[in-house]
Parts: C-alpha cells; sequence; structure tokens
C-alpha cells in the first residue's frame, strides 16, 4: 500500500502517532468504520492504556462517533470532514451514516486490508477509472456505473466502483500488464444472490481483462461452495464462450439495432450487445460485419477468417475466510 508521507504528516500534525496516523489512513480509505480490537491487532498491543488514550484523542478532536449496533456491538464512526479533508479524501462517502449491513461488510473489509497492507490497491474511484481507462485502454462503457440523479434540473452524475470493495494489482509474476485482483465481501449473507448480482454489474469489465484473481471475502466459509458454483456458471457464460458464436450473435444483434428495431430487443440482449460493442472492434470486424450483411459470408463461416477478438485470458476464483484482526492473503486463502 502507498500512502504518500505527505498524507500521513498531515494526521500526525492533529495530534497523533505515526502508528495512529497510518491507521486512521487506512479506516478513512477504506472503510469509515472500525472497532478497537483492530486497532490493538494493527498497533500489536493489549486492551489498555494505548487504546483508550488513542479513542480519547479522536472523541477529544470530534473525528469520531460511537454507536452500538444490534449483531455488530460498539462501533466507531470516522465522521470527520476534517480529517477526511486532511488525506484528501474529503468527498468519501465512508464519513457518512450508513445501514447496519453496510457497517458489517465495512468492518470485514478493514480486517482484510489491515492484513493485507503489502498490496498496490487502486483506493478510490479516480484511481480505478484511471488505470482501466487509461492505462489498459478498456472503454469506460465496460465499467461498472451507477447512475444518481442530480439536483432538480441537473444531469445525473455516473459514479464508477460504487461498491469500494479491495481492488489491487498483483506484480509478483513479473506479468505487464500486472495480474487485477477483484473482490466481494460477504459479512453473513443468507444467500449468493447479492454476489451473482455483483457479478453481472462487473461482467463488462472481466471479459475484457486478460488476467485476473476474483477474491470471495467473508468471516464465514458458509457461502463458499455456492459462490464458486455461481463464479463457475458465470464463466461459463461469459468468459469462456465460442469466440465464433459470440461474433454471429453479435452481427445479427446488431443489424436489428441498425435497422431501428429497438422494440424487439430483450434487456438482456441490450445488455449483450453493449458488451460486445465494447469487445468486437475494428476494421477487420467491420470488414466481416460488411460481408456478413451482404451475404458473402454465411454464419457457418464465420471461424475460420475471424480474428482474435480477446487476448488469451487466466482468471482465479479464490475464497478467503477473513478472520477477525489476522491473515495474510496466503493465509486466508489456505483458511478457505
Amino acid at each position: 500500500m502507498k500512502i504518500s508521507e505527505e498524507h500521513l504528516a498531515r494526521v500526525e500534525a492533529l495530534g497523533y502517532t505515526a502508528e495512529e496516523a497510518r491507521f486512521l489512513y487506512i479506516v478513512a480509505t477504506f472503510s469509515g468504520y472500525f472497532v478497537p480490537r483492530q486497532f490493538l491487532s494493527f498497533v500489536g498491543a493489549k486492551w489498555g492504556k494505548r487504546s483508550d488514550h488513542f479513542i480519547e484523542k479522536l472523541e477529544a478532536r470530534g473525528h469520531v462517533s460511537w454507536r452500538e449496533y444490534l449483531e455488530v456491538g460498539g462501533v466507531y464512526h470516522l465522521s470527520s470532514k476534517t480529517l477526511h479533508r486532511t488525506i484528501d479524501k474529503e468527498n468519501l462517502s465512508n464519513r457518512r451514516r450508513h445501514s447496519t449491513d453496510f457497517i458489517r461488510t465495512r468492518l470485514v473489509l478493514l480486517d482484510f486490508v489491515l492484513a493485507n497492507q503489502q498490496h498496490h490497491y487502486l483506493e478510490t474511484e479516480h484511481d480505478r477509472v484511471a488505470y482501466f481507462s487509461d492505462t489498459l485502454g478498456i472503454p469506460k462503457t465496460a465499467l461498472p456505473v451507477k447512475s444518481y440523479p442530480g439536483p432538480s434540473g441537473a444531469d445525473s452524475a455516473l459514479r464508477y466502483f460504487v461498491d469500494k470493495f479491495p481492488l489491487f494489482l498483483d506484480r509478483t509474476n513479473n506479468s505487464v500488464p500486472p495480474s487485477v485482483n477483484l473482490s466481494y465481501v460477504d459479512a453473513g449473507e443468507p444467500s449468493t444472490a447479492g454476489f451473482t448480482h455483483h457479478l453481472k454489474t462487473y461482467k463488462q469489465l472481466l471479459v475484457n481483462l486478460a488476467d485476473f484473481q476474483f477474491l470471495y471475502l467473508s468471516n464465514s466459509a458458509v457461502n463458499f461452495p455456492a459462490a464458486e458454483r455461481a463464479f463457475g456458471a458465470f464463466a461459463t457464460r461469459a468468459l469462456t464462450d465460442d469466440p465464433s458464436a459470440d461474433l454471429l450473435r453479435y452481427f445479427t444483434l446488431r443489424a436489428r439495432w441498425d435497422k431501428k428495431q429497438y422494440g424487439s430487443f430483450s434487456n438482456d440482449e441490450i445488455e449483450w450487445l453493449n458488451d460486445a460493442n465494447g469487445r468486437f472492434r475494428g476494421s477487420e470486424i467491420e470488414r466481416l460485419y460488411a460481408a456478413w450483411r451482404s451475404g458473402e459470408l454465411a454464419g457457418h463461416a464465420l471461424r475460420a477468417p475471424m480474428p482474435a477478438t480477446r487476448p488469451p485470458r487466466r482468471f482465479r476464483f479464490t475464497p478467503c475466510l477473513v478472520p477477525r484482526g489476522q491473515g495474510t492473503l496466503k493465509e486466508l486463502v489456505r483458511a478457505g
């Protein structure tokens, strides 16, 4: 994790030690919420004066609020606008109040990040959009996005990667570009329905990645088998389809769209076509499309002339059991 010395120095200037400043930066960036055991595990201390003094400083400066939550217990919320402004993250939604489910998820997320600080995290929406769009050249239309209504009369605002689950780069194998590690955090969900929806949201990005690992982070292994099945089914449909069949489907749907037969499309077909528009690009695709439209190239003949539309892809699904306050990624994978 790369934290600028300037940001840490600014937090220290508010009256915190170097260790406390680093902890507060991580909480503010990734979670917004923490419990005392996470601070104690981070600094390697036991209950007593160390934690009491830290909390006293936070409360005296108005940097946290405390609240008791059902099935969660007492939680500190790093809600200070001043502290977030100090690390140039004033607009992060982490400082706003959230639901109990959100808080439980953030605490699991924080346990993972605190135990795995060695990774190069893409911390903010800006960092993620810049890496995938500018560095990898993936169109922004392929990124997970959500539209929020603007003020009266204003345009809607598009926000990317709104889940804010851990996303980091792995350079250990010297791969260029480095392997992307994405994640989903399950803090005790009754099923994997949320995970299935999450994969659907990320589908267009995943089909554009040549190498990635998807981590299923949870403090319980109950949903691991179902999550693995859900990812396997998703990968079979979205990541390992016959490219020639995909190209024929793309030509068929595109022809309907070009004829303005919009009413004949289902929502799934529109979503698939938007995805395919990002995958099937270039002059050779346009030549094949024109030949197919004119009847010069039959559907069954697409396999031979079709250029490679996707790079060779490597992907892995990894369930990770996140214990409270400990466990590196390798340890979590073995535990899972």
